[in-house]
């Protein structure tokens, strides 16, 4: 009860950022980056199964009204599926929560697995037409692949390309037979405590982006060589550490330009700029137009 009563308290309304892959399947990205529990909605009915991973925090499904709540972790994962009813994706997201969703249709993913379908226990004879749910742990890989879906930063044409590759290589993964066979092309990302490592030095530098420390620094702090920094840094946000957080400051002030109480110079102070025509040049640079321009677009 006292759970329900602290939800209804401080809740917001939020929505999916949805990536069309192909017919029958499609990727749900959230990032909850307010202080307060977001409500995500998606319908979905019973011909799809649903793939939930939660890559940091935490968050709730509720199912018939909150009558039944089922919670994902961090680094877990949630695979659901009922083809005797629809199971509309009702979610309370906490603060700082971020999850990946592959929703993808019985019938395309029997075509997947047509060669081997007694390996994926759902798709027996004996089990296809019930419902079927199972929870496990995201490997080290996996969460590679996460993170590159959350830290997308290349241009938007190639992103329903880029996603439907990593859709199919986190596919892959969960059902990967051998969990030893993890990321070959960066051997120590296998271990956790790297992949550990280096999701702590993307929250130092997100937490100090107005004054980053320098990559020595950094890897000093999170007890890396300053070359695995580097090498697993780009594997697994698909960006050198800087490049991403140039991304991740003009994306804080673009927000903050959008919210309307802070002007130019306020908004380049945050986000580490001292002097007004830097920051100018750095939003231009990421977004081909001034702050200035921006505010005025974006309030038209």
């Amino acid at each position: 009860m006292k759970i329900e009563n602290s939800i209804s308290k401080s809740v917001a309304q939020g929505s999916f950022e949805e990536t069309y892959l192909e017919e029958g399947f499609f990727i749900l990205s959230y990032k909850n980056d307010s202080n307060a529990i977001e409500i995500a909605e998606r319908q979905i009915d019973s011909s799809y199964i649903q793939f939930h991973f939660c890559a940091k925090g935490q968050a709730t499904f509720v199912f018939n009204q909150g009558s039944y709540r089922l919670p994902i972790l961090e680094d877990t994962s949630l695979l659901l599926y009922n083809p005797q009813r629809d199971l509309p994706i009702h979610l309370e997201v906490q603060p700082g929560c971020m999850l990946i969703s592959l929703v993808i249709s019985l019938e395309k993913f029997h075509r997947l697995f047509s060669q081997d379908a007694s390996y994926v226990t759902f798709l027996s004879e004996d089990n296809r037409d019930k419902k079927y749910y199972k929870d496990g742990s995201i490997t080290p890989s996996m969460a590679v692949v996460l993170n590159q879906l959350l830290s997308f930063n290349l241009n938007n044409s190639i992103k329903p390309l880029y996603f439907k590759g990593k859709a199919y290589e986190l596919l892959s993964l969960f059902f990967n037979r051998s969990e030893d066979a993890n990321v070959e092309q960066c051997p120590f990302l296998v271990d956790e405590t790297n992949v550990a490592k280096l999701k702590q030095a993307k929250d130092i530098i997100i937490a100090q982006m107005a004054e980053p420390p320098t990559l020595q620094e950094l890897a000093d702090q999170i007890d890396l060589s300053l070359k695995k920094l580097k090498e697993g840094f780009k594997q697994i946000y698909g960006d050198t550490v800087y490049g991403f957080l140039f991304d991740y400051k003009m994306e804080v002030a673009r927000k903050l330009l959008e919210s309307g109480n802070y002007n130019v110079n306020e908004v380049g102070l945050k986000v580490g700029y001292s002097t007004a025509s830097h920051f100018i040049a750095a939003f231009k640079k990421k977004y081909g137009t001034t702050p200035k321009k921006y505010i005025t677009e974006a309030n038209g």
